[in-house]
């Protein structure tokens, strides 16, 4: 698979086939990949918390807030849910902030999921008090974002986006379709 598949095959995943397990090995492969990313100067701030035992996994989910356009969605049901977690944390002794770091090896390590047969989905709107009490995580460390994992369970579909509603939507078959705005509206001529 070359790049360009890798980023189209990589969407927000929010189903998951919850009996396949995800291995601590590859969770730590993945971040592996991750700590290898660029870094604003070079500091390298983020850390990881892996989690893919049923009962971290269950804690962690309570957590999180699952696809905002979709309000009649509570999230995955049970049997649906993500396989495994990281959490992605700065530690802010080393840098008071990590500039879009977070972003690059979120992604990063989504792409190389999804060549494993992964998707994942990152997740921002999450009860970051709770995560650092269920996980007992040091204030040192900013609670950036969870990236969920798993096998998906779900179809995505990229589409041209309509009159510039971007809204994403599932379809009466539960295909989650994804609108983009077209590339000659994405680029200016300045």
């Amino acid at each position: 698979m070359n790049l360009e598949q890798l980023i189209v095959r990589n969407r927000s995943y929010r189903r998951y086939d919850q009996s396949q397990a995800v291995g601590a090995d590859t969770l730590r492969d993945l971040v592996d990949i991750a700590r290898r990313t660029p870094s604003a100067a070079n500091r390298q701030p983020l850390k990881y918390v892996l989690i893919n035992d049923p009962d971290g996994c269950a804690r962690l989910f309570a957590h999180l807030a699952w696809a905002g356009a979709l309000k009649d969605w509570p999230g995955p049901a049970e049997g649906e849910r993500p396989a495994a977690y990281v959490i992605i944390l700065c530690d802010t002794e080393i840098a008071k902030s990590p500039g879009c770091d977070h972003g690059i090896a979120a992604q990063s390590m989504l792409l190389a999921a999804v060549e494993r047969g992964l998707g994942g989905c990152m997740l921002g709107s999450i009860n970051r008090k709770g995560i650092r009490a269920d996980f007992n995580i040091p204030d040192r460390y900013e609670i950036l974002l969870v990236v969920s994992l798993g096998v998906p369970a779900e179809t995505c579909v990229l589409e041209d986006a309509a009159g510039g509603d971007v809204t994403y939507y599932r379809d009466g078959q539960s295909v989650h379709h994804v609108p983009k705005r077209p590339l000659d509206e994405v680029i200016l001529h300045l």
